[in-house]
Order: C-alpha cells, then sequence, then structure tokens
C-alpha cells in the first residue's frame, strides 16, 4: 500500500511541486491550503491530488485535517512535509505586532500543530518522515525580516530536538533550507533587485521548485532512515556552513 503523504501550503510555488513530486514517485497525496480556492481547484483538477482546507496556525483545525485525510485515505499520514509560510516584512521599528505573531503562528507554531497530529500515528506504526521547510534567511538573517528569519531558525532547532524524541520509534524528523527559488512571490521582486540577487548566488540563477521537491523525496523515502536531525541546504552555494 501506498504510503500516505500531507503537504502544506501544498497548491501552489514549492509546496505544488513538492506535492507533484510525491504523487509521480507512488506516494497517496494529500495538498493543504490556507487561501484562494480557485487556485486549489485549478491544481486539483490538473493533479488528481485532494485538497483540504485549514488553517495551520490553529491546533485544532490541523489535528481536524489530519484525521480528515486518513480517513479519506484509509490510513495514517506517514509523511508530513511542513511547507507552508508567509512573510509580513518590515524593519523591526515599523513592525508590528500583528506582523510579527502571525509570521511565528504560520511558520514556526505550525510545525508543532502538524507535527502533533500526526506523531502519534507515526509512533504507533514505527515509522514516519517529518520534512520541515525552512529557509536560508534563517541560516544568515535577512535586513526586515526579524519574524521570518526567527521563524525559520526556530525550525532548526524544532527539528533537531523532536529527532532525537522520535528517532527510537522509527520516525525521522529533517529540514530543508531554500535560498532563492523562482516561485511566484520571488518573480515579483523588480529587475533590478533581481539582478542583484542573482549576482550573488555562485551557480549564476534561481533555484527551481522541483529542485526543493527532489531534496524531499530523498528524506521521505524509505532507505533514508538513518538521516535525521539534518538540515540539508539548497541554494547554489549563497550560504555555506
Amino acid at each position: 500500500m501506498s504510503r500516505i503523504a500531507v503537504v502544506t501550503g501544498g497548491t501552489r510555488g514549492i509546496g505544488e511541486a513538492i506535492s507533484k513530486a510525491l504523487k509521480s514517485a507512488g506516494y497517496k497525496v494529500a495538498a493543504n491550503y490556507a487561501t484562494r480556492d480557485e487556485v486549489a481547484e485549478q491544481f486539483k483538477k490538473a493533479t488528481g491530488i485532494p485538497v483540504y482546507r485549514w488553517n495551520i496556525a490553529n491546533a485544532e483545525e490541523c489535528s481536524a485535517g489530519i484525521k480528515k485525510i486518513e480517513a479519506d485515505l484509509g490510513g495514517n499520514v506517514e509523511i508530513l512535509v511542513n511547507n507552508a509560510g508567509i512573510t509580513r516584512d518590515g524593519a523591526m521599528h515599523k513592525m508590528t505586532p500583528e506582523n510579527w505573531g502571525a509570521v511565528i503562528e504560520t511558520n514556526l507554531n505550525s510545525c508543532f500543530n502538524m507535527s502533533r497530529a500526526v506523531i502519534d500515528g507515526m509512533r504507533e506504526k514505527g515509522f514516519g518522515r517529518i520534512i520541515n521547510i525552512s529557509s536560508m534567511n534563517g541560516q544568515l538573517g535577512q535586513f526586515g525580516q526579524t519574524n521570518y528569519s526567527a521563524a525559520k531558525s526556530g525550525i532548526f532547532g524544532f527539528t533537531k530536538a523532536l529527532a532525537r524524541e522520535a528517532a527510537a520509534k522509527g520516525v525521522t524528523v529533517n529540514a530543508i533550507a531554500p535560498g532563492y527559488i523562482s516561485t511566484e512571490m520571488v518573480q515579483s521582486v523588480r529587475e533590478d533587485i533581481m539582478k542583484q540577487i542573482v549576482a550573488q548566488i555562485p551557480v549564476g540563477r534561481l533555484g527551481n521548485p522541483e529542485e526543493v521537491a527532489r531534496c524531499v523525496l530523498f528524506l521521505a523515502a524509505d532507505e533514508a532512515g538513518f538521516i535525521t536531525g539534518e538540515t540539508l541546504s539548497i541554494n547554489g552555494g549563497q550560504y555555506m556552513e
């Protein structure tokens, strides 16, 4: 039987590429989304992947969403990709508590909400893969993104701690830290700013969502059971630890 995979923010951008890649690899995929019903329905029609709308910043909605998916797809979720995230950029002296809180709740607290909703089933089954999509900006920081960088950096600590807790039960927990990836959000940047960004990337181009998706496939595989608590960077050499 195919393993069940859930991708948050799974109908657009990097999440869309991850959802498609997992389905192509034989997983039974469910894609979560938060807004833009029309985009989600187009994605569902084009891919055949079922879509589920809920707010990942709300723990009760996450629990209910996972239960619905497991009932619909007939089994426990075994692959969780915490991909969804938002930005509310602004320098510290201009940032509002609302914009700070929204990013922390959506980008970091959601990793707890979603992982908590699946961890019992994974532990009981003796198998699980939790893959958290962080960011290069969580590693190096970024002007105007104290909220985003804090949330994405927090994912690294969350990943390592949960990896230690879950390892004995056959559950691995890893992070992926993309750099600048060619998504709708990145492509909306002004041309002159985009040229400055690309000039800082040693390979001389933006990454593709499909390249991030291949990293997810690698970490999700049954054969990746000896890799846990790690961060896989995919940034074209822009940041190297």
